[in-house]
């Protein structure tokens, strides 16, 4: 029989069967994914084979993993900052909804660009929340206007709401309905908050803002997905701080900027790295602001940084 991993704890999986059963399952042996080295070998919204065991002593059947139904795709982040490992955030996602707040915490605009290439690579389709309006002076509802110019210029649907507000979730609402999506961002920004108005009777605990750092209070440890009674599945990831991007050559990466992927094949150079060489078509996009300069130094930073620093920080 099969399976939907709604969340992983390490040892311990909880899984929605297809006639809607919930149950318990633990990984049959060493269950590996070829030529992926993760903490966690499977993720939520991943499809399983379920095998049954005996009846414990409890009363209650014995249930293990089998194997991992081939994926669509998948998301990860480094594990740790010392960890040379991945850990897989979700499997399957049909959609990404990145949360930004700019105000009550900040993030950067470094994060939201890791992010958005990050995704690019797996080939997951992308939109951006910016979210806390309600907390919006003069000064972050400027930023707002230029962040929303920028992005949805190259492709990403940008969407200010306040999480708490039911008129300006109905439309993520209607967009789930049917089909298995992410929601992911920093600590504190409210992830959890709109998966509770999305639906209510979920009724997941929420955190408050650190007052020393203006950072959120990790709520979510692991990656948890949750059923929607309107429909569709919506997996809630732990709060990020930083997001590296991960094995990806560098000469790869332009390809990953939208923006850039339409010009690369102008440069005079076919293997330009759109740094120093001449007659490049991308820094003459940027010099025009065709290309956001921000989005730009994004790219300048992916490609100066060291590779092997385990944690790929965003400050910047």
């Amino acid at each position: 029989m099969q399976g939907l991993v709604l969340k992983s704890t390490g040892k311990w999986y909880n899984i929605a069967l297809d006639d809607g059963q919930i149950i318990k399952a633990t990984i049959r042996g060493k269950l590996r994914i070829e030529g992926l080295k993760t903490t966690n070998p499977i993720a939520a919204g991943d499809r399983v084979e379920i095998i049954k065991g005996e009846t414990n002593g409890n009363n209650e059947e014995d249930f293990s993993i089998k194997s991992i139904l081939p994926r669509v795709n998948y998301i990860v982040r480094k594990s740790t900052n010392l960890s040379k490992q991945m850990q897989i955030l979700a499997a399957n996602v049909d959609h990404a909804y990145l949360v930004v707040t700019l105000k009550s915490p900040v993030t950067q605009i470094a994060f939201i660009d890791r992010f958005l290439v990050s995704a690019e690579s797996f080939r997951i389709p992308t939109s951006i929340l910016f979210n806390k309006v309600d907390l919006f002076g003069e000064e972050e509802q400027l930023l707002l206007e230029g962040l929303t110019t920028i992005y949805s210029k190259i492709g990403y649907a940008c969407h200010p709401i306040s999480a708490q507000n039911e008129v300006d979730v109905v439309f993520l609402r209607a967009a789930i309905k049917g089909k298995q999506v992410m929601i992911s961002g920093n600590s504190g920004v409210g992830k959890t908050t709109l998966v509770n108005s999305l639906d209510p009777t979920l009724d997941l605990r929420t955190g408050e803002i650190s007052t020393f750092h203006e950072q959120g209070k990790h709520t979510t440890t692991f990656a948890e997905m949750h059923q929607l009674q309107t429909g569709g599945y919506i997996i809630d990831t732990p709060g990020i701080r930083a997001f590296g991007v991960i094995d990806l050559e560098k000469e790869h990466y332009a390809h990953y900027f939208p923006e850039m992927r339409e010009l690369i094949g102008a440069c005079r150079f076919h293997n330009c790295l759109h740094l120093n060489e001449p007659h490049c078509a991308v820094k003459a996009a940027v010099e025009t602001e065709e290309i956001s300069p921000s989005r730009y130094q994004s790219y300048v930073q992916l490609m100066l940084e060291d590779s092997s620093d385990p944690y790929r920080r965003n400050e910047f």
